[in-house]
């Protein structure tokens, strides 16, 4: 498939699109150029997306040019970084967007970041016993008024004070990534923390090369310079009809998206920007998960994994730089994509928007975000749900519809029976992305005894990405809830909540969403969490057929 032409530009190639486009009944790449829509995208011509989405786009294309823009901010941040000097610890607070690429930036170039976008009090706790006194706190959130962060720049504010600090020096160690006019602006001047304003005419998914990626990354050290000069490298293609790998990539992934091919395998080639997938995932997913229709992205371990290939899937690699003549890839990958880093964050923006056009969806709104908050804070009002489980397997309790097996692996295989054809299936975990980590090795086992999808998402991280995919795209997914028991909670200080309630909450208030849309949801609590994982792990691997 990688075989003939790739699309070049500033270093960053795409190799596999024309083949992708050459499957279709019609190439996608020539209804779009004839409409002009390359050149019309460069212009931020809000018109691409129809009618209904004029309004938004008018106010969401920023990203086209934000690294232009983004150079104003260069001076700021030597500036804090050299007055911040000493405080050596980072800790990005900030949910979605306001996390993704900053964790991809500096784990791709080799930089320490605390990425804290959970509600798991146990995950909270060490965040904040990590170098506290050496810690500076980046608050990130467009809207200001994210609950996860809000609740962290409570805790942290009360542990500052804790350890003696006037609120002064505490104010010290913090800094507010937000944009302008928000609440969180005025909370932070309140509080005399520093605030730097982010471009506003983006989502949060299309801001990795504004002040939300380019802060938390200078600090942990990152020459952010570097990421611009990528990205105004690239600039220049965005109105080719050729070589143009934005272009490239938005057709191939169209192309295979209206022909049956609407779920995307995003698997790291080895060769850099590693964890590029995650950021990845979500512009896909909440772009173009909405109206019924959408891209289902699958971040996998390896071009080989466990459903990076398959019926309806395209499989698409990516990594930094290649050596001249180096087969990029792996023998079983459709598309290709390999180059800088900051230019990488152009092109999936600029493919996206492209993809969303192809498929007839709005790239910039995300009408079905808000169902699982507003869910959150009616349960956190009205108290938890009162929930019996079906049985109890050892360490875990099952939370399953009547008639399931009276077996965890029985109950794993009935849920996996029941994708058919067409389906996937969604591993989504309320617990801990660092001491429970294991748990994550459902997504392989899953999917090697389902043969269909199956993703892996964190909670309540992925509320802020993939679900939005998961109400409002097709409506073929199941669901399998992992929470676990909470044995040390923590109270986020100045709400009648703790962040075990908060966590329980956001768990119910997605099953909620979920379920009312007649999905079928299976619930798995850990009642002592190491023991659980493992116990879980078993009993995926033994429900391959």
């Amino acid at each position: 498939m990688l075989a003939g032409p790739a699309d070049v530009a500033a270093g960053l190639a795409v190799h596999g699109a024309d083949a992708v486009d050459r499957s279709a009944p019609a190439s996608v790449r020539a209804a779009l150029v004839a409409r002009d829509v390359p050149a019309r995208l460069a212009a931020k011509d809000p018109t691409i997306w129809g009618p209904g989405a004029e309004a938004e786009a008018k106010v969401r294309l920023g990203w086209v040019d934000t690294h232009h823009r983004s150079r104003e901010l260069l001076p700021q941040l030597a500036e804090l970084v050299e007055e911040l000097a000493d405080l050596d610890h980072v800790v990005l607070a900030g949910m979605g967007g306001s996390s993704l690429a900053p964790e991809v930036i500096a784990r791709a170039l080799g930089r320490p970041l605390t990425v804290l976008d959970t509600t798991d009090p146990g995950q909270v706790r060490a965040a904040l016993a990590d170098r506290l006194d050496r810690t500076v706190v980046v608050l990130s959130s467009k809207s200001g008024s994210t609950v996860e962060t809000d609740s962290h720049r409570r805790a942290y504010w009360q542990a500052f004070l804790n350890a003696g600090m006037t609120e002064a020096e505490a104010a010290r160690h913090f800094v507010v990534v937000t944009d302008p006019g928000s609440p969180l602006e005025a909370t932070a001047a309140e509080m005399g923390v520093v605030t730097m304003v982010a471009d506003p005419d983006m989502g949060g998914r299309y801001s990795a090369l504004t002040a939300f990626g380019l802060v938390p990354s200078a600090l942990a050290g990152v020459a952010v310079t570097d990421l611009l000069d990528d990205a105004d490298a690239l600039s220049g293609s965005l109105g080719r009809d050729r070589d143009n790998p934005g272009l490239a990539l938005g057709v191939a992934l169209g192309a295979a998206a209206t022909t049956g091919r609407d779920v995307v395998a995003l698997a790291s080639d080895g060769t850099g920007v590693d964890g590029l997938g995650d950021w990845a995932e979500q512009l896909l997913a909440e772009s173009t998960g909405k109206a019924g229709v959408g891209i289902l992205p699958v971040v996998v371990e390896s071009p080989d994994a466990p459903g990076a290939t398959g019926p309806g899937v395209l499989t698409v690699s990516y990594g930094g730089a290649l050596a001249p003549g180096a087969a990029p890839g792996a023998g079983t990958t459709d598309v290709a994509v390999n180059g800088p880093l900051g230019a990488h964050f152009l092109t999936w923006e600029y493919a996206t928007a492209i993809a969303a056009a192809v498929l007839g969806v709005d790239p910039f709104d995300q009408p079905n975000v808000t169902e699982s908050k507003e869910n959150t804070a009616r349960l956190l009002a009205d108290g938890p749900l009162v929930e019996t489980p079906s049985f109890t397997d050892g360490a875990v309790e099952v939370y399953a519809p009547a008639g399931a097996p009276g077996d965890l692996a029985g109950v794993l295989r009935r849920l996996l029976d029941g994708l058919g054809d067409d389906g996937y299936l969604a591993v989504t975990a309320y617990l801990d992305r660092r001491a429970d980590a294991a748990v994550a090795e459902l997504r392989p086992l899953l999917a090697r005894a389902a043969g269909r999808p199956v993703t892996f998402g964190w909670g309540p991280r992925f509320l802020h990405s993939t679900g939005q995919y998961h109400k409002g795209g097709p409506q073929v997914g199941s669901y399998l809830q992992v929470t676990g028991a909470v044995t040390d909670d923590l109270q986020v200080p100045g709400r009648p909540y703790t962040f075990g309630e908060l966590q329980a909450a956001q768990a119910a208030g997605d099953r909620q969403a979920l379920a009312g849309r007649g999905r079928p949801v299976l619930r798995l609590h850990l009642t002592e969490r190491a023991t659980g994982v493992a116990q879980l792990l078993d009993a995926a691997g033994r429900t391959r057929t």
